[in-house]
């Protein structure tokens, strides 16, 4: 594979000097802390962080910039922890702030859950939080500080696409718009999108994630507290594989799970995948992502699952591809009786923008094959799921 785009090619030689702190990494995470402002009382939330960066420091063929991307995702969760943890402090009543209600959707990735959150985000009845809300959490700002925090998720989705000019043909970020959970929350599979830390993933599967979403419950409080309650619509695949999790946290959320053909679901998660992480991994093992990939959406899907078994059926609403990605005229005012919302004139105006393809972006291709895999081999992996899935497209 090419060194890749010519600016992170140059960042990679210029980054060089510093990404030796990479052998020293319980150095580089102390000094992470020290930024971020240390805080009595939460030494497992920073150790569990101190071992991601340990992990990833020792990852195989990972780049300058890849470091670089490694501490700017741990510094980012420090700091974002202590500061809510100072806000919580400072304002207890920010705990008693009701999330009542919230929409969760899930579903493997690539199964247009971007989409049906997009969707539902339309209605004024209803909160999405915005991706520069989700980088850096707080109070409602002042003009200053509110633009402030957009240009740092300006910088970032800037970086991606100068990095990594194709990813916005597969997931368009913008700073201003809706975005998922996976930003908030700080213990997920994603840091297995950027390198190869296979001693990540013992930790992570043995892992209490029921703390993880009392902490996002008081990120998404944080963000109503002084401004208008309305009913949140929040969104990550990778809540399908915590979904006993969030509900112990979020007892009347309802479950939006989408659904899609896993052969084609993986193929393009693993393109996503691809791209992302030849901005911190060079060469790429297309082998390694595929067979990853692949074990860890299984899982995931398995995990799901298991907790559909205990979700009542008023709290469930499945939505197959289908629904959007053919007709979403039709389908979008059923998706919203289904979580009990309005659809009103002003939705379906404004539909069509939210439905069409981002202007400059083209249509995405990927193939199973490229990474080692087989239809055979997915299907295999997700037959109890399918199995589901084919009730789901019945019905």
């Amino acid at each position: 594979m090419s060194s890749g785009p010519l600016p992170l090619t140059l960042a990679n030689l210029l980054l060089g000097p510093a990404s030796r702190a990479r052998r020293t990494p319980d150095q580089a995470f102390e000094r992470l802390l020290d930024a971020a402002g240390r805080t009595d009382g939460d030494e497992r939330f920073a150790d569990d962080l101190r071992h991601l960066l340990r992990c990833w420091s020792g990852a195989e063929h990972l780049t300058p910039v890849g470091w670089l991307s490694a501490r700017g995702h741990v510094g980012r969760h420090l700091a974002n922890r202590a500061r809510v943890r100072r806000l919580l402090a400072e304002h207890p009543e920010i705990e008693r702030e009701p999330v009542d209600r919230p929409v969760f959707v899930v579903g493997l990735p690539r199964t247009a859950t971007t989409l049906t959150h997009s969707v539902l985000s339309l209605s004024a009845d209803h909160r999405c939080p915005l991706l520069w809300e989700l980088l850096t959490p707080d109070l409602e700002p002042g003009p200053a500080e509110r633009e402030k925090a957009i240009t740092t998720a300006r910088r970032l989705v800037g970086g991606i696409n100068l990095f990594a000019p194709g990813f916005r043909h597969i997931h368009n970020l913008r700073p201003d718009g809706p975005e998922e959970c996976t930003f908030a929350l700080p213990h997920t599979v994603m840091p297995l999108s950027q390198a190869v830390i296979p001693e990540y993933l013992p930790w992570h599967e043995s892992h209490d994630f029921e703390a993880d979403y009392r902490y996002l419950k008081q990120i998404y409080q944080v963000l109503q507290f002084g401004r208008p309650r309305r009913r949140w619509v929040l969104k990550s695949p990778l809540h399908l594989e915590n979904l006993d999790a969030l509900r112990a946290v979020f007892p009347d959320a309802t479950i939006v799970w989408t659904h899609r053909d896993p052969a084609t679901a993986v193929a393009s998660f693993c393109s996503l995948v691809e791209h992302g992480m030849a901005v911190s991994t060079r060469p790429l093992d297309l082998g390694w992502i595929g067979a990853t990939w692949l074990e860890l959406l299984s899982r995931s899907a398995a995990r799901g699952l298991a907790a559909r078994a205990h979700i009542p059926r008023e709290a469930l609403v499945d939505v197959p591809y289908t629904w959007l990605g053919a007709d979403p005229a039709a389908g979008a005012p059923k998706l919203y009786a289904a979580v009990g919302a309005r659809w009103t004139e002003d939705d379906a105006a404004r539909l069509p923008a939210v439905v069409a393809r981002p202007k400059g972006t083209r249509v995405h291709s990927y193939d199973l094959a490229r990474y080692g895999l087989t239809r055979a081999d997915v299907d295999a992996a997700f037959a109890d799921y399918n199995a589901l899935r084919a009730e789901v497209e019945r019905a």
